[in-house]
């Protein structure tokens, strides 16, 4: 995650990507409403975040995959306070850990449930 400022802004960004050569299919993918995971060829397990080789066997035999969508909910909690921008601006907000059904896990944000719907 990069802190570069934006166009006029006078605070840094703490929730803008750096995006590259490699990484711009996942982002296409995400400003699409995708989630894309990485598989590997070698060994057959998926990771994510992306990386150019396997972290399980270190293959370099892995491309992209979509996930599926389905995750099972591991930790969450919801955040009253943040300093950094722009999420402060974003509070209350569910802050959750998932199992992707695909075998990562992740970091990720419960839009359009309250905390009080989450087992």
């Amino acid at each position: 995650m990069g802190s570069k400022g934006t166009k006029g802004s006078k605070r840094p960004r703490f929730d803008v990507p750096q995006v590259d050569a490699f990484t711009r299919t996942y982002w296409d993918a995400a400003a699409d409403g995708r989630l894309l995971l990485r598989r590997c060829g070698a060994c057959g397990r998926a990771h994510h975040y992306p990386r150019e080789f396997c972290p399980h066997c270190w293959s370099e035999d892995v491309t992209w995959e979509p996930a599926s969508g389905r995750a099972t909910l591991y930790t969450w909690s919801v955040v009253h306070r943040n300093d950094l921008p722009p999420f402060g601006e974003r509070t209350p907000y569910v802050a959750a850990v998932v199992d992707l059904a695909e075998g990562p896990r992740m970091m990720t944000e419960i839009v359009e449930c309250g905390g009080s719907g989450l087992r």
